[in-house]
């Protein structure tokens, strides 16, 4: 199944997001093999430093980073798919500004949602963020069910338990682009967060 051939934006009506930025997840994946995913923000905003783009691009580096620091041996994100980890963003288009109105990250989870529901066989979703825990937020909410995680900081949230649709929910932190090496107390929480979420998926 090639992701981008089922899943995606034609009316872009969001107004606070680059859609020349726009991304969707262009790569073979089999749904069967997937048990994670991993929902981080935003595409970048150079198509070059997303997660399939290739060579050393920036999310591929910080993210293959997180799961080092995890205790996985992975060089690419090839190697991270191939341990049964799909890789996506909640919202599709590159940031103008810092950060992103509810308003866009709802239309944006329409099409999460559809994404989501393309991997049968997915154990734990890994939000990383806020905008990503919106996502899910939204998702839930209009399938009639409670917040699946509350409001609050993130490190206040993550000894707790989540669960959406018969998947355990991590709350965490974002791992794609730079800030992930300025912010070495969050290093240490994603990759806890990581480990834990590999050996559920194990189980």
């Amino acid at each position: 199944m090639r992701v981008s051939n089922c899943v995606g934006c034609t009316a872009f009506p969001c107004i606070d997001v680059r859609p020349q930025c726009y991304i969707v997840p262009d790569i073979e994946v089999k749904p069967e093999n997937i048990s994670i995913v991993m929902i981080s923000e935003a595409a970048p905003a150079a198509p070059g430093d997303y997660y399939y783009a290739g060579g050393d691009s920036l999310f591929q580096r910080t993210t293959v980073q997180a799961f080092n620091d995890a205790g996985a041996s992975v060089s690419s994100v090839r190697d991270i798919v191939r341990l049964g980890v799909y890789l996506t963003t909640a919202v599709k288009c590159g940031k103008i500004g810092y950060g992103i109105k509810a308003s866009t990250i709802k239309e944006c989870s329409l099409i999460l949602e559809k994404e989501l529901a393309l991997f049968p066989k997915v154990k734990v979703l890994m939000l990383m963020g806020d905008v990503a825990i919106k996502a899910v937020n939204y998702i839930a909410q209009r399938a009639g069910e409670a917040r699946v995680v509350p409001e609050g900081p993130t490190y206040k949230l993550r000894d707790r338990e989540f669960f959406f649709q018969g998947k355990r929910v991590f709350p965490s932190y974002l791992q794609a682009g730079p800030s992930f090496f300025i912010e070495k107390s969050k290093r240490k929480m994603i990759a806890e967060d990581i480990s834990a979420a590999m050996r559920l998926a194990e189980q």
